[in-house]
């Protein structure tokens, strides 16, 4: 089972264009949707909805996946849940850059302070992160040096930030998600 986060941009046909290509690598593959407009609310929701596919299947090695904003979510919501994730250009920091299109981005700091210390250390083998060299959204040289002594970062040479053609990382993602 893959669970598939979207980012921001909830209604984007990319989100079902890259459900689509997951499907090559599992037939089960899960969409969560959520407001991105209330952290709080959407981290419980997700949280909540994430618990429930996990217990509704018998995969043994489920695996959350999401882009942008659902690369934030994926990344947090999959450690809590204790499966693995995929993230592809995620937003590291949506209390920075979502001021003024979400009504509290300073929930995802609050949100971040209630976490486990230092959980990326506790998470390191079960994280693939995906950046576009060419993310017209993100500065993913940045997103490299603040995840790369976590886990293992690919880069994209063609995709911009909203991923959508992940045809090439598939066989990669796969492998990522059957390692015991």
């Amino acid at each position: 089972m893959i669970i598939y986060l979207h980012g921001f941009d909830a209604t984007s046909p990319g989100n079902h264009e890259k459900v689509m290509q997951l499907k090559f690598i599992d037939d089960d593959v899960r969409f969560v949707h959520y407001s991105t407009i209330h952290p709080k609310h959407d981290m419980s929701h997700i949280l909540k909805e994430v618990h429930k596919h996990i217990q509704s299947s018998d995969d043994k090695s489920p695996l959350i996946c999401g882009v942008g904003l659902g690369g934030y979510w994926s990344e947090r919501i999959g450690f809590l849940c204790g499966i693995k994730q995929v993230i592809l250009n995620p937003n590291l920091h949506p209390e920075d850059n979502m001021v003024g299109k979400i009504e509290w981005p300073e929930e995802y700091f609050d949100i971040e302070t209630k976490c486990v210390s230092s959980f990326r250390t506790l998470n390191s083998k079960n994280c693939l992160c995906l950046l576009s060299r060419s993310d017209e959204m993100m500065d993913s040289s940045q997103s490299e040096h603040e995840l790369s002594a976590y886990y293992q970062i690919i880069f994209d040479d063609k995709q911009g930030h909203k991923f959508h053609d992940i045809s090439h990382h598939l066989k990669t993602i796969k492998h990522f998600k059957e390692l015991a």
